[in-house]
């Protein structure tokens, strides 16, 4: 089996999807490597990609801040995908990286090719959504953040 179909499916976006689905859905998948410091996406820019982090690993930094680090296996961008807003962070690769994409368009296709998929990704990306939602109210709620606030 393919190995980005293998990479793909272990991830929860892809959670419940079949070998025969995740082979239509990949064709829509994007390949980008990165450079150690280069600027994926800048805080403020349009984006209409969901990014899942194949090779290496990132940083998430809001107002000049690093927020958070992610890893292969992580996403980001799922909140442009869903309300067309610019980014509401930056994010920079730490290593040398390699992401799949994933764009509102291509999305879109897929609706139009097999609601049944379609309806699983958009399911799990609420889901994961929701995940760091109750992550960060957990977070708020222990009060202040300390100045050398990092999620994990």
């Amino acid at each position: 089996m393919n190995e980005e179909i293998d990479f793909l499916q272990s991830h929860s976006l892809f959670g419940g999807l079949s070998n025969e689905e995740m082979e239509k859905v990949l064709p829509f998948m994007r390949e980008k490597g990165y450079g150690k410091g280069e600027l994926i996406l800048q805080e403020g820019q349009v984006n209409d990609r969901l990014f899942f982090i194949y090779r290496g690993s990132v940083e998430i930094i809001k107002r000049a801040r690093r927020i958070t680090s992610l890893k292969a296996g992580d996403t980001f961008g799922e909140m442009e995908v869903i309300d067309i807003q610019p980014c509401i962070a930056s994010v920079r690769a730490l290593e040398p990286t390699t992401v799949l994409t994933l764009s509102s368009v291509d999305l879109y296709k897929i609706s139009k090719m097999n609601l049944k998929t379609f309806t699983m990704i958009i399911m799990n990306l609420a889901r994961e959504i929701s995940r760091r939602l109750r992550r960060m109210d957990e977070i708020v709620s222990r009060g202040s953040f300390p100045e050398d606030f990092i999620v994990e």
